[in-house]
């Protein structure tokens, strides 16, 4: 990203953006415990579909109902607007993405890669800060999102122990995952996929993913599945059509009307659902240390989106 041309956009869009008020967080709650769940879809699928093949299917699932979606709206979908290259830009980071977190797992385990995943709020707000001067955060925000992150580490601090270079190298491509995933939120903030309708903007991402994870999926010699029970095909339902298609859709109409490092803070939340989510349907245990994790996780999410932060 161009800085003069990263500054235009977020001057002109500045007017839009704002605070989290009552319906972005009520918004935000609902995608965070939904991202948690799909945590769970994943895990109880992987067993019968492999990974990648999961994101394939997914990615594949909701851009056809985009498509839809815009049809039906009446929205145009090849118009000239000055984002196809953008687009196009996040799309393959978007596909990237999941590409290091799935690769990354094969080297790290699960709990690890979710402390190295959510480093995202912190990569956003230094992108931010370069790209996006209006949304800068104050010191006491940034305390609140190393709080906040401190309770996701507190959370899976079991998991941390003594890392084999195998594992090391997986949180790497994690983190890896991590920076493109704020690196697409900042873009999208930054340049003209700003003044771009949200649906067109997840198409990009759902449509690049759509053609690059099932070559990958086959290339990394995925074994096709040759049964599939109906308990991991409403796994994928969940996936395509809530989380891919309903949630992202949301995600970037709050990354279109809200101050980005204030959404990326409530993403900290996501993973304390997905234990939640575990102990509720996999009867996974829940220790007394997740609940004080809790406590710091909205302790800083309320830093980063209080009032009082605001205030010059």
């Amino acid at each position: 990203m161009r800085q003069g041309s990263s500054a235009v956009y977020a001057k002109v869009s500045s007017s839009k953006d704002r605070v989290l008020d009552l319906k972005g967080t009520i918004i935000l709650l609902i995608l965070c415990v939904s991202w948690g769940i799909n945590q769970v879809a994943i895990k109880v699928a992987i067993s019968e579909i492999p990974p990648l093949q999961q994101a394939s299917v997914r990615s594949i699932t909701a851009a056809l109902l985009i498509l839809v979606w815009l049809k039906i709206r009446g929205k145009p979908i090849f118009e000239k607007d000055g984002s196809l290259k953008w687009g196009l830009f996040i799309g393959l980071l978007f596909s990237f993405e999941f590409m290091l977190i799935y690769w990354g797992l094969s080297y790290t385990n699960a709990s690890r890669s979710v402390i190295f995943m959510y480093l995202m709020p912190f990569f956003t707000a230094i992108g931010v800060h370069f790209f996006i001067p209006g949304d800068r955060l104050r010191p006491i925000q940034v305390l609140g999102l190393c709080c906040a992150f401190a309770g996701v580490v507190a959370a899976f601090s079991e998991a941390l122990g003594f890392p084999t270079k195998e594992m090391l190298f997986g949180d790497l491509l994690v983190a890896l995952g991590a920076v493109f995933w704020a690196t697409i939120t900042v873009t999208i903030k930054a340049t003209p996929l700003q003044q771009t309708i949200p649906a067109k903007v997840l198409l990009y991402q759902l449509g690049m993913s759509a053609l690059l994870l099932p070559i990958v999926s086959l290339v990394t010699g995925e074994a096709i599945p040759i049964r599939i029970s109906p308990t991991a095909i409403c796994c994928l339902i969940y996936q395509g059509v809530w989380v891919a298609f309903i949630t992202y859709l949301a995600f970037f109409w709050l990354v279109h009307h809200y101050r980005v490092s204030r959404i990326s803070s409530f993403l900290f939340l996501t993973p304390i659902f997905g234990v939640l989510s575990g102990a509720i349907f996999l009867s996974e245990p829940i220790s007394n240390l997740l609940l004080l994790a809790l406590l710091f996780v909205c302790f800083g999410v309320y830093l980063v989106n209080s009032s009082n932060s605001d205030k010059k």
